[in-house]
């Protein structure tokens, strides 16, 4: 089986799928790892194992998975040598508990599940580790109880808790008579408890200054008189954190030392998880279990494929003949036939039950090989035609027996008569190395010769002639017509070109004399619209409205955009509204392209202002210096 198998036929979607219903990512690592098989014992098991599971589901029973989704997570911890946390430790407990509670489950249904429970009965029962787990935490905090020296320092604890809350009490009311509180609470900060007081009274208060606030109005002080508590409660607390972490590192190494036969115990319920996810898509598509058989023959009894809304039925027979030659239609699902056969079979091989009537039986094909679509490729510079023959050549080279070959319009992409012999030799050849062909064609030639071989047969795809319409259906023992006219009729090709078509393929009288057409003189006329000062137009260049401003040249012209003038072609120009509808007579148009101050300069270097003129001077200097 090879990567190109798997993508021709989207069985690799279909796995995806599978994979995203299992509950643990070691069983979703395990599953992307498997592929489909090729030994007889082992899809037989695997299809056991899948039909026992679905058994489970259909009856509504539920086996007791827990704590799975997290144990790849956890297990690795362990064996990196970190320490698991109070939630982390339930959690592996549940895990754990898991294990017996499996094991009853399947030893309860061993007659609907007797492979299962053969897996189960060699999970161990890890009572000890469960029991010190639970007697030590629970839900996600240690016990007091988990050790003596953890039940004496908590109860220290609550002790001088105790004491700073009265004497917090004290001095709150004291500072709350006297109006020094920003908040009446005691509020901890780094540990310690403080009182939240108002800047202004901070010196109320003898006592250290923990932290104050964004907005320098309140300061948390811890009053002189707490600090000693206080120091004993966070020393209190340190002991009791490395009292819990002594609880929790003894936990987990129970756990670390039982490492093997935990992961071995792990490996059969991660199977489990990924043979229940193969049923859980199985039952989702309506799967049934089919036959299994060495002798290299398929036998459909109504597939369907899974992937296609409201698929139509596959029914056919392959093994007691080698070959099958598929005629039809290219609109009428012979590509949907090649594809189903290759995806039930791998699907069936990876332990997926599809969904048939119930009389299927599946051939052992060691090797499976299909060419279909376009093969053109243009970075190894192959044509449609040189990849189908690059594809057919390999396949040429590892054909054997138990081999099932599927070819999609075998010979097309170059002039059909080499391209027929080219097919039908190439078939000739599989078939005498023991491989079993499925192959479609339009090819007459191709039909004649499957009719003439003694173990080749033929089959159409249904085409209903009155309505001109395709039925998806595989009619074996068949010859089915091209179609070529009723797929151009669907493609809305011109009627008189259709029955034209129609006449030459009885005849081959086609007109072939030439046609001399003579040229039609061409009037130019170029009216070229006049622009002026002010008019608002349309530049479809920066695709926006501007004012027109001067003409260039007789090319191009200059508008005002945004405040800035900008040069563009008259060709890409439109009027939208003149400005003798813009502006009242008179207007200064210029007033629209200059800035005030701009124009008051040049009006007072009209009239001779010596101001303007020593302006005028000083800017062509600065113009020298630079």
């Amino acid at each position: 089986m090879n990567k190109t198998l798997f993508q021709a036929t989207e069985f690799n979607l279909i796995k995806e799928q599978i994979i995203q219903r299992c509950i643990s990512d070691y069983a979703k690592e395990l599953l992307a790892g498997k592929e489909p098989a090729t030994n007889y014992q082992t899809v037989q098991k695997r299809l056991t194992e899948t039909n026992e599971a679905m058994l489970i589901l259909a009856s509504g029973q539920h086996v007791p998975f827990m704590g799975l989704s997290q144990i790849k997570h956890l297990t690795t911890k362990i064996e990196k040598g970190a320490i698991l946390e109070a939630s982390e430790l339930t959690e592996y407990g549940d895990f754990l508990r898991s294990f017996r509670l499996i094991a009853r489950f399947f030893e309860k249904n061993q007659y609907q599940t007797p492979l299962l429970r053969s897996y189960t009965k060699d999970l161990t029962d890890f009572h000890h580790i469960i029991d010190a787990i639970y007697e030590a935490i629970a839900g996600n905090r240690v016990k007091s109880e988990a050790s003596r020296e953890l039940k004496k320092i908590r109860g220290k604890i609550m002790k001088l808790e105790n004491e700073l809350e009265k004497k917090c009490d004290k001095i709150l009311k004291h500072a709350l008579t006297n109006g020094w509180l920003q908040d009446r609470l005691v509020v901890k900060k780094e540990d310690r408890y403080t009182l939240p007081i108002k800047t202004t009274f901070q010196s109320k208060i003898a006592g250290e200054i923990i932290e104050r606030s964004n907005r320098g109005t309140t300061v948390f002080i811890e009053p002189e008189s707490l600090r000693k508590l206080n120091d004993q409660l966070i020393f209190a607390k340190s002991e009791e954190t490395a009292i819990v972490y002594q609880v929790l590192a003894s936990l987990t190494g129970m756990l670390a030392e039982e490492a093997d036969v935990i992961s071995y115990c792990m490996d059969i319920i991660v199977e489990l998880d990924s043979i229940f996810a193969k049923a859980k898509y199985s039952q989702s598509i309506g799967g049934k279990r089919v036959t299994i058989n060495e002798e290299e023959t398929l036998h459909f009894d109504g597939v369907k494929h899974p992937l296609l809304t409201n698929p139509v039925p596959l029914s056919l027979e392959i093994g007691t003949m080698r070959g099958l030659i598929i005629t039809g239609p290219n609109a009428g699902g012979k590509t949907v036939v090649l594809k189903t056969i290759a995806l039930v079979c791998l699907l069936t091989y990876f332990g997926v039950c599809v969904n048939h009537n119930g009389s299927s039986s599946i051939g052992l094909f060691k090797k499976i090989f299909i060419d279909i679509g376009d093969q053109q490729s243009l970075e190894n510079s192959l044509s449609t035609f040189s990849g189908h023959m690059k594809n057919i050549s390999e396949i040429l080279r590892h054909t054997s027996r138990q081999t099932l070959i599927l070819l999609d319009e075998i010979g097309s992409g170059t002039e059909p008569n080499e391209g027929a012999a080219l097919a039908i030799a190439a078939m000739e050849s599989m078939y005498q190395q023991g491989g079993t062909i499925v192959a479609t064609t339009h090819y007459g030639e191709i039909k004649d010769f499957a009719l003439q071989h003694e173990d080749f047969q033929t089959a159409a795809m249904a085409f209903d002639s009155e309505t001109l319409t395709p039925q998806y259906r595989l009619l074996l023992n068949q010859v089915g017509e091209s179609n070529a006219f009723w797929i151009a009729q669907k493609m809305a090709i011109d009627s008189k070109v259709l029955t034209q078509a129609k006449k030459y393929l009885h005849n081959k009288d086609y007109a072939t004399k030439k046609i001399v057409y003579q040229r039609k003189a061409t009037e130019t006329s170029s009216t070229q619209i006049e622009f002026h000062k002010g008019d608002r137009v349309w530049s479809n260049e920066h695709e926006q409205y501007g004012l027109f401003y001067e003409y260039q040249d007789e090319y191009s012209a200059k508008i005002l955009i945004e405040k800035q003038l900008i040069s563009v072609s008259l060709k890409r120009l439109k009027l939208a509204v003149p400005a003798s509808e813009l502006y009242p007579q008179g207007y200064d148009l210029e007033q629209l392209f200059v800035e005030y101050h701009e124009r008051k300069f040049n009006r007072d270097i009209d009239r001779g202002s010596k101001k303007a003129q020593k302006q005028l001077r000083r800017q062509a200097e600065q113009r020298q210096k630079h």
